[in-house]
């Protein structure tokens, strides 16, 4: 794998990650929203990723690396959850429906706060697998000097 595929593959993980900060964001944002229908309360989103395989041999490496392949990341969609929308019993809510029913979203708060340190984690690591090959290069280049 050449070095500059590396910011490739932590570029594609800052991207799914940014993908996942925004999801989690519209969850909390919509966790308190109150519907008086099951068809336009706000579902739980989340983002789903699939693996992107690159392989590209280096004719001018040391060893044969043909068989390796650096494996990237892609967003293959957003998807909403499938879990129970919360129901309260509130008449004099003014979103109440005929029943005095309202709807609520399926947002777990600490679902979405781990989602969110987890992704920001994530988003950091990537960047540090960028900055710590930049360094390397420019080491690379100081020994020709």
């Amino acid at each position: 794998m050449g070095m500059f595929q590396i910011f490739d593959v932590a570029g594609q993980g800052m991207s799914a990650q940014t993908v996942r900060l925004n999801t989690t964001a519209s969850n909390m944002a919509n966790a308190s929203s109150v519907s008086s229908s099951i068809d336009k309360t706000y579902r739980a989103r989340n983002p789903v990723f699939a693996t992107v395989l690159n392989n590209e041999a280096e004719a001018d490496v040391a060893f044969d690396d043909s068989d390796y392949q650096s494996a990237g990341v892609q967003v293959l969609g957003i998807v909403e959850s499938n879990k129970a929308l919360q129901t309260k019993y509130e008449p004099e809510h003014p979103m109440a429906n005929e029943e005095g029913y309202i709807f609520l979203p399926n947002v777990n708060m600490i679902h979405e706060m781990a989602n969110m340190i987890s992704a920001s984690r994530t988003y950091q690591m990537n960047v540090q697998i960028m900055n710590t090959t930049k360094q390397l290069m420019q080491e690379t280049i100081r020994l020709g000097r």
